[in-house]
């Protein structure tokens, strides 16, 4: 954990518990979200093949996930660290604009 600490700039035990919870919340529920989005659409395993219907998942979780990255980091009152975080994967999916 100090590995982490130090790379991330972490200054106490509690911040690092908050970032991890964060992560956690923001995986489940990015997935959850394009699950409901996939089925109002449509899509599921029944009537796709299951290659196309996990690429569409993952294509739909990856403009979702740094976007409730930051809203749940601001809640947790951890903006300075996930804030750039996102712009740095959003940046590198193409939607750098956005932060121009």
């Amino acid at each position: 954990m100090a590995g982490f600490k130090q790379r991330w700039g972490i200054t106490n035990n509690f911040q690092l518990l908050l970032i991890i919870v964060v992560f956690a919340i923001n995986g489940s529920l990015s997935a959850r979200i394009s699950t409901f989005l996939m089925f109002f659409l449509g899509i599921n395993n029944e009537n796709t093949h299951w290659v196309f219907y996990y690429l569409a998942l993952i294509i739909l979780v990856l403009p979702i996930y740094p976007f409730l990255l930051m809203g749940f980091g601001y809640l947790f009152g951890q903006s300075k660290f996930f804030f750039p975080f996102s712009k740095k994967m959003l940046k590198s999916m193409g939607l750098g604009f956005l932060f121009k």
